[in-house]
């Protein structure tokens, strides 16, 4: 399969670095390839088109949160210990990776309706697996069992997604991973029994 050969990955990390570079409208075919080093023809091997590409950068990127969070969720920890973790572990992947950070905080969201449906059936996999944090922390008891499930998936997700586009809108010009622990305790007040 073509996306577990070297030069799909390579071209997949070069997208990232185009896109946040130069904004997706302006980062044409040639310049991912360029940044790939590889011939134009070369990504019409692997991507359909431009837009393939940036569902694809979002697929490939997004497992990285995916597994850390099924980690996470296999870890034995409290309902709440999970919930932090998944907090920091976010922010950790893109505060790592401003490229990555400046592509899914921004670029994405300014593509078209269409693209903006694949790219949430691919985040559904992550919501899913908040869900069974707070699911099981409504079951403990740990969290309050008559909150709305959906709302409090929002509540959370949309907090973390909020505070990094803030950052990202700033010019990562402080430290995201600092951001978590007043994240942290303000979500769980919201969501304890």
């Amino acid at each position: 399969m073509k996306r577990n050969k070297p030069k799909y990955k390579q071209i997949i990390d070069a997208a990232v670095i185009a896109i946040a570079e130069n904004g997706y409208h302006q980062a044409q075919v040639s310049k991912i390839a360029k940044q790939a080093g590889v011939a134009d023809g070369t990504i019409y091997l692997y991507f359909k088109n431009k837009e393939d590409i940036l569902i694809s950068v979002f697929q490939e990127k997004m497992v990285v949160f995916v597994e850390n969070l099924q980690e996470i969720l296999k870890s034995g920890e409290t309902s709440s210990e999970k919930l932090c973790r998944m907090i920091e572990n976010h922010f950790a992947v893109l505060a790592n990776d401003y490229h990555l950070a400046t592509v899914t905080q921004l670029e994405l969201r300014q593509s078209n309706k269409e693209i903006r449906l694949k790219i949430n059936a691919i985040l559904k996999e992550y919501l899913q697996l908040l869900d069974e944090i707070l699911i099981e922390g409504m079951v403990s008891g740990e969290f309050n069992s008559a909150m709305d499930i959906r709302v409090a998936r929002q509540m959370v997700f949309g907090t973390v997604d909020e505070i990094t586009t803030t950052w990202v809108m700033n010019d990562y010009r402080y430290d995201l991973l600092e951001q978590a622990p007043k994240v942290q305790q303000l979500l769980l007040k919201g969501l304890k029994a």
